[in-house]
């Protein structure tokens, strides 16, 4: 079976300069990859989509004939997408044999996918039936600030808890600046604490952010990232290795858990119903 890259990032995060980069080095390295989009708002992607939800739902026609705005109209896309999901899952497992990677790339509006029904839909369809893996891309100059990176870092939690998915964080742009920082503030407790102390960060926000890496310590722990570079490609090697990795992690610990639940929710439903039908049989025998 193919492995399910869902790819996530915040805007201006270099989540399609990625998307790029991953279909560009899967056709050099001669990886069986299949690419999806989901971003109905996007003018242009800059790879080849094999599945593209611009060619059944229409963006702007949605802004216009339901009377929203930007982040209304992406979110009222997806769940018309989502509806027809279960084709596209149809369609990847016709041809699971073939491929190597389903890559998904989400829209820019990040919390249009992470926190909405059809997000969720679109990501249990996914999982219940091939190893996935979710990809949160970082933009590293913009996260050396240690409360930019405390705040990036708690959101990539947050996504993880909500998801409950094997997780890759991708520091991005590492030809701008080097990740290393980063690597050691999540390893290294003492070397976060003196950068905060290094900004001189006595606010709210840089008491809120000590106390914040105490609490992540054991989400840095289960935690695999990468450093690449969506530019010059540096990187790519090791992020498929991550996602290898990621898949190893769900058929052991995710797939056993997720099952659990399907299981439990589909009880739920049953016991529902015959509490429905139980009561419509009591109604019955009164009349």
């Amino acid at each position: 079976k193919p492995v399910t890259v869902l790819v996530i990032g915040m805007a201006g995060s270099g989540k399609t300069t990625l998307m790029q980069r991953l279909a560009a080095y899967g056709v050099d390295a001669g990886l069986r990859n299949y690419v999806i989009n989901l971003d109905p708002a996007v003018r242009k992607t800059g790879y080849t989509a094999n599945v593209d939800i611009r060619d059944t739902v229409d963006y702007k026609q949605v802004m216009k004939e339901y009377g929203l705005g930007p982040n209304g109209a992406i979110m009222t896309s997806l769940n018309l997408f989502a509806t027809r999901f279960d084709q596209v899952v149809d369609l990847l497992g016709k041809r699971s044999n073939d491929l190597d990677y389903a890559i998904v790339d989400t829209p820019g509006q990040i919390e249009a996918f992470t926190w909405s029904a059809s997000g969720q839909i679109i990501t249990e369809s996914l999982a219940s039936t091939f190893p996935s893996v979710i990809v949160y891309v970082v933009d590293t100059p913009r996260t050396a600030s240690p409360n930019t990176f405390m705040s990036n870092m708690l959101y990539a939690c947050s996504i993880l808890y909500k998801l409950k998915l094997p997780f890759v964080v991708v520091f991005n742009k590492i030809d701008v600046l080097r990740h290393d920082f980063a690597t050691e503030w999540m390893t290294d407790f003492e070397a976060f604490q003196t950068a905060l102390d290094d900004a001189q960060d006595d606010s709210y926000m840089g008491s809120l952010s000590r106390s914040l890496s105490l609490v992540l310590e054991e989400f840095y722990n289960n935690l695999t990232s990468v450093g690449v570079s969506a530019a010059t490609g540096e990187g790519m090697p090791e992020f498929f290795a991550a996602i290898d990795k990621a898949a190893k992690q769900y058929e052991d610990e995710y797939l056993p858990d997720l099952l659990a639940r399907i299981k439990q929710q589909k009880q739920k439903t049953h016991d529902q119903q015959e509490a429905t039908l139980a009561s419509v049989m009591q109604d019955m025998e009164i009349s």
